[in-house]
């Protein structure tokens, strides 16, 4: 599959690219995000398949709270999975999907509108599927086990909670 391209921004400033060498550290980066997240984020991953998009989520899952025992999973054939946390996570794989209606059927407006937040896979394939402001995160596979992940912030909320991401990681991974 050809590698997607990250929309473009006007600012550099709003994308943030970092290396992970291990699931782990792919993991540890989506815990440092969860717990950042406020009601209504919105996060939107894209990637090739077996890129990490749900280890990132695996990540983020523990960071926000989740039950360590709580089995987070891809929701390719569920569409969604929530999970109670210190905010309920949605988990949506819009890989099956093929229009919006599809969406608004499951409930994806009153998910975006809830106090919980938003992680959503293969949100490109849906446009529409993407809110006002967000986070958006590619990841793309540089060999067996490293992994390149991009992210971008957009919107008011979006950036500032890339910025408060970015500068977290960073003081935790000082060295």
């Amino acid at each position: 599959m050809a590698k997607k391209s990250m929309p473009k921004t006007a600012d550099p400033a709003d994308c943030w690219t970092v290396e992970s060498a291990s699931r782990e550290q792919t993991q540890a980066l989506g815990r440092s995000l969860g717990q950042l997240f406020l009601a209504m984020d919105w996060v939107g991953l894209s990637g090739d398949l077996g890129a990490g998009k749900t280890c990132f989520v695996q990540g983020v899952a523990l960071g926000g709270g989740v039950d360590e025992q709580c089995a987070v999973t891809s929701p390719t054939f569920t569409i969604l999975q929530s999970y109670p946390g210190r905010l309920p996570l949605h988990h949506l794989d819009l890989y099956r999907l093929g229009v919006y209606d599809e969406l608004i059927e499951i409930g994806y407006d009153e998910l975006l509108e809830s106090d919980g937040v938003c992680l959503v896979e293969w949100w490109d394939r849906i446009a529409q599927a993407r809110p006002a402001s967000g986070l958006l995160l590619e990841i793309s596979i540089i060999d067996e086990q490293r992994r390149s992940l991009t992210f971008e912030g957009f919107g008011p909320r979006g950036r500032d909670l890339l910025k408060a991401f970015q500068s977290t990681w960073q003081e935790e991974n000082k060295s």
